[in-house]
């Protein structure tokens, strides 16, 4: 008998398919589950045998009180001042576990660029531009979802930005 997918992984899925969301190939993006949860942008590209910068890693920060979503490049580290004093916002810091899960419903090493409660405000790294498909997580630390940087911008709603 086989289990049914996590909560967080159906969500995620059924927001890709109310998207219309694509891979680099074009066809439907479809949650997979990896063998084991891969916690860093090294772990999933590894486990995927792709570049560490095709990994597009969602990270939650605090700014100013509300939630912001940076889908950042697995390559680099975001630059929290240079973004904050980009956005005018006087404290943008990594948000705790609890935030996270609060704004996402999702645990931070799983969190998804959707199949949230609500929106969040999302910026995309530029710097994910220059991967034909790219990789993100989908809702539990062991989920993944291929797609590209245009369809992460559209279906996201949010923003392009150089975060590094």
């Amino acid at each position: 008998m086989q289990s049914q997918p996590h909560p967080n992984v159906r969500a995620v899925q059924r927001a890709l398919d109310d998207a219309g969301a694509r891979d680099g190939s074009g066809r439907g993006s479809a949650v997979r589950l990896l063998p084991e949860a891969v916690h860093t942008a090294a772990a999933a590209a590894a486990a995927l045998g792709v570049d560490v910068g095709a990994i597009a890693n969602s990270l939650v920060f605090d700014a100013d009180g509300r939630p912001l979503l940076v889908l950042t490049s697995g390559a680099h580290r975001v630059d929290t001042a240079g973004l904050a004093a980009t956005l005018g916002v006087t404290h943008l810091r990594r948000a705790t576990p609890d935030f996270v899960k609060r704004h996402t419903g999702q645990v931070i090493g799983g969190v998804a660029p959707v199949g949230h409660p609500g929106p969040l405000r999302t910026l995309v790294d530029t710097a994910l531009e220059g991967y034909p498909e790219l990789w993100a997580a989908g809702g539990v630390p062991q989920a993944v979802f291929p797609t590209t940087y245009a369809e992460l911008l559209r279906i996201t709603g949010g923003d392009p930005a150089g975060v590094a």
